[in-house]
């Protein structure tokens, strides 16, 4: 009898922990619901957020894209384009219910809205009855107070015709005159001059007659150790050659090239004509632009295509850069300078009048391949790092910094195209406004990439988000 009692007793208390576990293990799930809801939120959010970045991005470069035409499109099509901009870029599947809208007004100045929505499904977060989130996105793009106004100054020399650069330059810049058209609205928004350079610039041999010349380097070399690189009298000179100026009747056979502003036997440095775009005066020699053989060793090197100054003609603009071809030493100074008074209508240009209405961006692009090897005085126009070159170097410092300081709208972008292994050039670094807007490149394939990149750059200048 006892041991049954004992035994019904026994299997009671069986029953009963039996019956606290499943209570525990029932409470323990209602007290893990908050926890997984935390968790599921975090997880979920972080997707999200990840979801409406990428849309974020979408929509931004949707308005972008959007206002060049959106002032001739009716608002049916707008909306149609905006939606087909959105698609090629939204590339997130899990976005669900996509919805965008875009308006177009042009009161106080012209702009874009592009307003985007899409639902996503939530995963841990559906345990606690939450199935979906909203994400939500806007865009703006603002434009017509800004101008630009660019100079592009492309490396013309010898080493050019290596590695497939000048074909990669000439490509890119084609692709580059793309972008800068496609930012321009109107005509006159973007403005684009092109300045090819060796150790001189042709600015056309129709211009003979200007008064903005100077003859006085205007001649040929003979004698001495050596002429081959002996294209100016300083040079000649150096080399213990005799320097034949020519005459007038034969300012008719000049070839348009210039080169250095400054005096005969070297820079003017009160004045610093090289490195700047103070004022031609009539009566100074040393501020007006050298006529110059430029005759190397029995060669013609006055080969290069004429500078363009300002224009929106784009297609003069693309045929100008078909034309280009390597040859020559280099002085990037000269390219430089004169990139500098296009901008400014100097000498051989004009540049159209800036309307008080609008702001400006004054823009300037140096590629090159190469370190500095000769100008008008200095340098022998063949090796590099040379105490000459070094002085060359020291020109070009100064007309940066003269460019960077003489508007805060002035922009200067430098490419070093390295592949013949020379070193970083700390000229080129310093030159930039910026440390990101100095690119080295060690093949042909990235120019592409930067102009490219410059020529985002420069539509986001134009059209601002």
């Amino acid at each position: 009898m006892m041991a049954n009692s004992i035994a019904a007793w026994r299997d009671k208390f069986r029953q009963f922990v039996r019956d606290r576990a499943g209570n525990v293990a029932i409470t323990f799930a209602i007290a893990t619901l908050p926890v997984i809801g935390v968790v599921g939120a975090a997880v979920d959010f972080s997707h999200g957020n990840s979801v409406r970045a990428a849309m974020q991005n979408a929509l931004d470069s949707t308005a972008l894209m959007l206002a060049r035409d959106a002032a001739t499109l009716s608002n049916a099509d707008l909306q149609t384009k905006a939606l087909n901009y959105f698609t090629a870029l939204f590339t997130r599947p899990e976005a669900k219910n996509i919805a965008i809208s875009a308006t177009y007004t042009s009161s106080s100045g012209s702009q874009v809205v592009v307003n985007g929505s899409a639902t996503v499904d939530t995963g841990l977060m559906s345990a606690i009855g939450i199935r979906q989130m909203t994400i939500n996105g806007t865009a703006t793009s603002k434009w017509g107070n800004t101008r630009l106004r660019v100079a592009l100054v492309l490396d013309n020399t010898g080493s050019m015709a290596d590695y497939g650069k000048m074909t990669a330059l000439k490509s890119a810049t084609h692709s580059l005159l793309n972008q800068l058209q496609s930012a321009a609205s109107t005509n006159g928004d973007v403005y684009v001059s092109i300045i090819p350079f060796t150790t001189v610039v042709n600015v056309g041999s129709s211009n003979n007659g200007q008064s903005w010349l100077d003859w006085s380097d205007y001649g040929s070399c003979s004698g001495g150790w050596t002429t081959a690189y002996d294209w100016t009298k300083a040079h000649c000179s150096a080399d213990g050659g005799t320097w034949t100026t020519y005459s007038s009747s034969q300012k008719s056979s000049w070839k348009g090239c210039i080169t250095d502003r400054g005096n005969l036997t070297g820079p003017d440095t009160t004045n610093n004509y090289d490195t700047n775009v103070t004022a031609i005066n009539s009566s100074v020699a040393a501020s007006k632009y050298p006529a110059v053989d430029y005759s190397i060793g029995g060669w013609n090197y006055c080969t290069l295509p004429q500078a363009m100054g300002l224009t929106y003609s784009w297609s003069s603009l693309s045929s100008l850069v078909d034309s280009m071809q390597p040859g020559g030493a280099t002085n990037q100074n000269i390219g430089l300078q004169v990139g500098w008074a296009s901008l400014t209508g100097l000498g051989p240009f004009s540049a159209p009048a800036e309307d008080s209405n609008y702001t400006y961006q004054h823009v300037m692009i140096l590629l090159t391949d190469g370190l500095n090897t000769q100008n008008r005085w200095y340098g022998d126009g063949g090796s590099v790092g040379s105490s000459d070159d070094a002085k060359i170097d020291a020109r070009e410092a100064l007309t940066c910094a003269n460019f960077k300081a003489a508007s805060t709208t002035n922009i200067l972008y430098t490419i070093q195209v390295n592949t013949d292994g020379d070193p970083t050039s700390t000229l080129l670094q310093n030159c930039a406004s910026t440390s990101d807007k100095f690119y080295l490149l060690t093949s042909s394939s990235g120019i592409a990439d930067v102009f490219t990149q410059i020529g985002t750059n420069l539509s986001k200048l134009r059209v601002a988000n």
